[in-house]
């Protein structure tokens, strides 16, 4: 990473609330708190690093309102109320110097079938695939490798990388970023068992994706059986995630690495499910709930809930049957004690 910043551009696009200190080194690195270096920038986001402030030698370090110490010599303290957000702002104006916009027009490898519709100010990269029907909006940028299938819709300002694939009638709205070998149209995983044989479902709806949604690398979400596979505005999904068919996922959700979302399951807005929960069919998980890291849920979660383990429980209670758990090697000891001290006492009085 290369980027060369000085203090007052720093506070210029963080714009803190207050600010401690002074520095004359140019910010060109972010760092932890316990490896930065001069020059670096470090930030406190979780309390549990606090105590590493007053070592660090970053330069300039982003710090919430409750921290009352004060900087080391040649050093700035900037007071935020959201040090973590306000990173991602500098770090949103360093990935537009390290990724600037691209050129837009049609690489000469890439493959467009007469009717595909293509907006000028769109970028289509090398070996891209765009088949007949579809549409590139503007300002979309197609990295290398990508395929667009017949009549499927890349809405405005969307950043496809390399290797994804939209297959056939599947849509995406505007700014929707897709990382490396995210497959959207997939078929969906529908069998029905005759004679013997499992005999393929045909799979013929498609997957319609909202505006400002991002999806981590080599997830897949599945085409429905009918109808639609939906992902609602401003939802997050992470890496290794699979959506299977029409399965619907409201706005602003939170969906981390290595979950699986079973077929026709209703997920409402602003739901969190930590990575590699498992999400059983045909259930609805209420808005504004979370799931913990492998919990497994097989039935409906109300609205605000926060479950965990499998099958999955209230937090709470999951996490004391996790602390009774490691208990139980001790307490049959205490049981087969109980026992013998009874047989001896019964043997005594016969």
């Amino acid at each position: 990473m290369q980027v060369s910043y000085t203090a007052a551009e720093i506070i210029a696009i963080t714009q803190p609330k207050s600010t401690r200190g002074a520095t004359t080194e140019r910010v060109q690195g972010i760092a932890a708190l316990g490896d930065a270096r001069p020059g670096d920038l470090s930030f406190l986001g979780n309390a549990k690093y606090k105590s590493e402030v007053p070592s660090t030698q970053a330069s300039v370090v982003l710090l919430p309102p409750d921290y009352a110490g004060e900087p080391a010599a040649n050093q700035l303290h900037l007071v935020l109320e959201n040090p973590s957000a306000a990173l991602a702002r500098l770090c949103a104006r360093i990935e537009q110097t390290l990724w600037p916009q691209p050129v837009p027009g049609i690489h000469p490898s890439a493959s467009v079938a007469p009717g595909a519709k293509i907006s000028a100010t769109a970028t289509v990269g090398p070996l891209c695939v765009i088949e007949a029907g579809a549409v590139i909006g503007e300002r979309a940028h197609l990295q290398a490798q990508v395929f667009i299938g017949r009549e499927a819709v890349v809405g405005e300002d969307c950043w496809l990388m390399p290797g994804v694939v939209l297959a056939a009638s599947c849509q995406l709205g505007t700014r929707v970023r897709l990382q490396p070998g995210v497959v959207i149209g997939s078929d969906g995983f529908g069998y029905e068992f005759v004679q013997g044989r499992h005999e393929k479902i045909p799979q013929v709806g498609n997957v319609v994706i909202g505006d400002d949604v991002e999806i981590g690398a080599n997830s897949t979400l599945d085409r429905a059986r009918f109808s639609q596979t939906t992902v609602g505005e401003g939802t997050k999904i992470d890496n290794l995630v699979q959506i299977a068919h029409n399965v619907r996922i409201g706005r602003h959700c939170l969906i981390c690495a290595q979950v699986g979302i079973s077929g026709s399951t209703t997920v409402e807005d602003y739901v969190v499910f930590g990575g590699q929960a498992g999400i059983g069919g045909h259930i609805t998980i209420g808005k504004g709930a979370k799931a913990g890291g492998q919990a497994g849920i097989t039935t409906d979660i109300p609205a605000g809930a926060f479950v965990n383990g499998t099958p999955a429980v209230p937090f709470m209670l999951e996490r004391r049957i996790a602390v009774l758990q490691q208990k139980l090697p001790e307490l049959f000891r205490r049981v087969d004690n109980l026992e013998r001290t009874a047989r001896g006492t019964e043997k005594s009085s016969s």
